[in-house]
Parts: C-alpha cells; sequence; structure tokens
C-alpha cells in the first residue's frame, strides 16, 4: 500500500510548558495528570484552580509562559462545560486546550469540539496517549503557515466540492474532527468521497507531516488482512519468508485509514478493538507486544444496524469507531453541485492536457442531473473522462456521455423542456441553500436573494419547500 510522506513540519521546543487548570472535585484527577508529567523528561507545569462559576479566572501568574492547557472537569456536560471553557480560552488566548473528566462514561465529544476544545483525554490518563497529545498539541504555534496553506490547497478542504446545505453540513465538521484525535467513521455510498474527507482530516491535523496510510480492507484476501494490518514474523503461516512491519508500524505518528472497515474477519475485529483500547498490539506469529502512535479513521458502505443485530460486526468495535461520525450524501440527493463537479473536473483535465477546458451542451447537462448516479462523483469524473478523450469538439454532446438510457432520456428533449428543468434544478437547490443560511426565516432570506417576500413565498411554495421554512423557523424559538 502506499505510504503519503508530506515534507516536515517544524519540531516543538524542547520544553514543553503545560498549565493544568482544575475544578475543585477534580483535584485528584489533576494530581494524576502532576504525577504522569513529573515522570517524563520534557516538561514543566503550573496549577491553576478554577472557583466558583462567578470567579472563573486562573491567577495571571505563569499564563504568558504557558504552551499547553488541560483542563480537568468534573463531567462533559454542555451545561457544564461552556461556563469553564469560555474564560479559560480568553485566560489562555491561542493556547490549545485539552479537557479531561473525572466522569467519562457517558460524554458526547463534538460540543467539546463547537466549544473550542482541541482535543479530550480520558481517564485512566496514560504516558502513552497523554504524551503524544501533549507534544501535537505543543507545535501549533511552530507550524510553518506556507507549508499549511499548500497542504490544504492541495489535499484539504479546497479539493472538497460542493455546495448543498445536507454536504456542506458534514465539510464542516471536517476542522473540529481533525483538531482532535478521536476515531472518526465516515459512513457514505461507494464513490461519495470518504476517502478524500479522511485526507482532509490528517492534512488539516497536527499529524499533517506524518505518514496517511490507506487500506481497502475489503481487497485483502481473509487469511492475509492480520498480517497486512498488524504484521507477521518470519514462518508464522505459509509464504512467510521474512518479516512484515505492518501498516500500524508504517503509519506511525500519522494516520490508518480503514476503508470497507465492515470486511475485516471476526479474528481482526478482536485485535483492532485491543488495539483501540490501549493502543497496543502483537503481530501475527510474534509474542512482542508494540505500542503505536497513530490516529484511525474508518470508512464504511455498509447498513451497521443491520451488521450489529446479525453479529457480523462487534457493537464494541462499533462504539470504539464511531466516538466521531460523519455521513456524506450520494450524489443523487445533491444534483445542484453535479455542474460544479462538472466544470472542475473540465477545468483540471484542461490543466492536465494544456488545453482549453470543453464546454459542455445544455442537452447533456441535463442529461447528467436526470441521471442516478449510482456510482455517485466517482462515476460521474469516469463518464466525462472517457467524453473528453473520446470527443474531438469543444462542447461535449448528451452522445459523448455513453450513459445508459432511463426512462427520463427518452422523454421529450425540446430545448425549453430541458431548459424548464435546469432552472427548476437551480432554483430549488437556491432556495433550500438559502433558507439554511438564514435557519429558515423566510423574511432574510427573501433580502438575501433579493426577491420581494411574497414573491420569495410562492418560490417556495412552488418547490414546496414552506414545510422546510416553518421547520427552520420553530427551531430558531
Amino acid at each position: 500500500m502506499p505510504t503519503e510522506q508530506p515534507p516536515s513540519l517544524p519540531e516543538a521546543s524542547s520544553i514543553i510548558r503545560v498549565a493544568i487548570v482544575c475544578e475543585p472535585e477534580t483535584t485528584v484527577l489533576a494530581n494524576s495528570l502532576e504525577a504522569l508529567l513529573k515522570r517524563e523528561r520534557g516538561f514543566t507545569f503550573s496549577r491553576f484552580q478554577y472557583g466558583a462559576e462567578s470567579d472563573l479566572k486562573p491567577r495571571p501568574t505563569g499564563v504568558a509562559n504557558t504552551d499547553v492547557v488541560v483542563a480537568t472537569l468534573d463531567s462533559f456536560q454542555p451545561t457544564r462545560v461552556q461556563p469553564f471553557l469560555a474564560p479559560l480560552q480568553r485566560a489562555f488566548p491561542h493556547r490549545p486546550v485539552l479537557v479531561t473528566t473525572m466522569h467519562p462514561d457517558a460524554f458526547d465529544v463534538f460540543p467539546l469540539l463547537e466549544m473550542g476544545a482541541a482535543d479530550f483525554l480520558l481517564p485512566p490518563l496514560r504516558s502513552s496517549e497523554v504524551v503524544p497529545r501533549l507534544k501535537r498539541q505543543a507545535r501549533i504555534s511552530l507550524r510553518g503557515s506556507a507549508l499549511v496553506e499548500k497542504l490544504k490547497e492541495d489535499i484539504g478542504l479546497k479539493q472538497i466540492i460542493g455546495e448543498s446545505p445536507q454536504f456542506l453540513e458534514q465539510v464542516q465538521c471536517v476542522p473540529r474532527f481533525a483538531r482532535c484525535d478521536a476515531t472518526v467513521l465516515i459512513s457514505g455510498e461507494t464513490g461519495t468521497g470518504k476517502e478524500l474527507f479522511a485526507r482532509a482530516i490528517h492534512y488539516l491535523s497536527l499529524r499533517a507531516d506524518r505518514p496517511f496510510v490507506p487500506i481497502n480492507c475489503g481487497a485483502l484476501p481473509e487469511n492475509l488482512m492480520e498480517s497486512e494490518i498488524f504484521g507477521h514474523k518470519r514462518g508464522a503461516f505459509t509464504g512467510a519468508a521474512s518479516d512484515r512491519a505492518g501498516l500500524i508500524r508504517e503509519a506511525e505518528g500519522g494516520t490508518l485509514f480503514l476503508d470497507e472497515i465492515d470486511c475485516l474477519t471476526p479474528q481482526a475485529q478482536v485485535k483492532l478493538l485491543r488495539f483501540l483500547q490501549d493502543g497496543e498490539y502483537r503481530s501475527v506469529g510474534s509474542e512482542q507486544i508494540r505500542h503505536a502512535n497513530i490516529r484511525v479513521i474508518a470508512a464504511a458502505n455498509a447498513d451497521f444496524s443491520q451488521m450489529l443485530r446479525s453479529g457480523e460486526f462487534r457493537e464494541d468495535l462499533f462504539y470504539r469507531l464511531s466516538v466521531l461520525t460523519l455521513t456524506l450524501p450520494p450524489l443523487r440527493e445533491r444534483p445542484g453541485d453535479i455542474l460544479l463537479l462538472t466544470r472542475d473536473f473540465l477545468e483540471k483535465q484542461a490543466a492536465v492536457t494544456n488545453t482549453g477546458p470543453k464546454n459542455i451542451s445544455l442537452a447533456a447537462l441535463n442529461r447528467l442531473l436526470i441521471h442516478s448516479w449510482p456510482g455517485n462523483v466517482r462515476e460521474l469524473q469516469n463518464v466525462l473522462m472517457r467524453a473528453t478523450v473520446l470527443s474531438d469538439r469543444n462542447e461535449i454532446e448528451v452522445m459523448d456521455l455513453n450513459l445508459p438510457e432511463d426512462q427520463h432520456a427518452v422523454e421529450d428533449q425540446s430545448f425549453q423542456t430541458m431548459k424548464s428543468r435546469v432552472v427548476w434544478r437551480f432554483e430549488h437547490d437556491f432556495l433550500i441553500s438559502v433558507l439554511h443560511a438564514h435557519c429558515g426565516n423566510i423574511t432574510r432570506a427573501a433580502v438575501a436573494a433579493k426577491k420581494n417576500r411574497r414573491a420569495f413565498w410562492q418560490l417556495l411554495r412552488k418547490h414546496d419547500l414552506l414545510p422546510r421554512a416553518r421547520r427552520g423557523a420553530a427551531l430558531r424559538m
């Protein structure tokens, strides 16, 4: 499997200065963290205690000499975290804040990230987990801005094309997920861009200078799956003529992307679960226990609810993988993005061939809009690639697309009919987008669209979007 090695980012200074900020109820947890840091080389720490909620300000001494902040909280309940975290970020501006809690049994990570936490730690606090995370967060202020922008340009969010509201909801999660080290489970049909989202999370994270190692679990023979992931010792099985490190070791410090995770064998599921629990694993045929420092992102197009009921996939492993989740919509549910994707691909193809980008006729565009796209974005790219290569004209026509005939394809294809379809689709997607931007408020959406309220209301009625507007308005109340 190919392992990507981006250029190195600058390293953190030799001494990392940690501020431990604790609630009065979390003294035991703060003491545990102090004891851990005392045993580690390269760390110094200061301790601040928060009093009552009306006085959430740490002493100013030592604030300027802080690289990372660790807050020990009694619980992760948003009603407790918000009044604690907001003033903490003001007291330690531009410093990454990690949070840990006395009661980790029931918590929701996503609100923590929304409120600005950089990462979270769950007790019992282990050196193997705490130290690498503190070191990565300490490198924030030292990251080379030019390099980061190049990574974003080449591999990050700019490669993710789409403007439909349901798609943008998932895109907006990526920077938040990139800030922490929790496992991510990405769901979506084949060709929806799961690996693209996984790469964006990796290259926007503090692991961006380490390897991104993708593996398609569904493409591996069952008898070699564990060997590929965990490695093997010479002679562990027939054909093991030499030692193999395995993909976990190749991904050291970076991200291991497990695509089609639902294809893992029961034995591999057990070993992966053990690895996710404590970061330890053993190669096939080896007695040596190894520890790895990697982040795991998994992806699947399976119905996990059915697999969990049938016992095909371990429930405990599923919950370990799905700490953070993304669900990517299929292309047929965001047809308004087809034009954006088409334009982007034709421009990139023109840059590769050093020619001007080809145009696409209205009839061909309409044909793209009414296709069901079972293969999603990947199928669209393949169709356009074939049309670009096989057509000698400067404009792609319907015949160049070579799409299978369906009910829509044999209907009236007059200019007026096809233009009406394109206009209807534009209006529908535009209205959804502007309503989403203004939380269902029709008046504000009409002003943004530069339409009078009555005309805007009639458009909503035409596209049966009034219920959506009312639901959005109700959510604001």
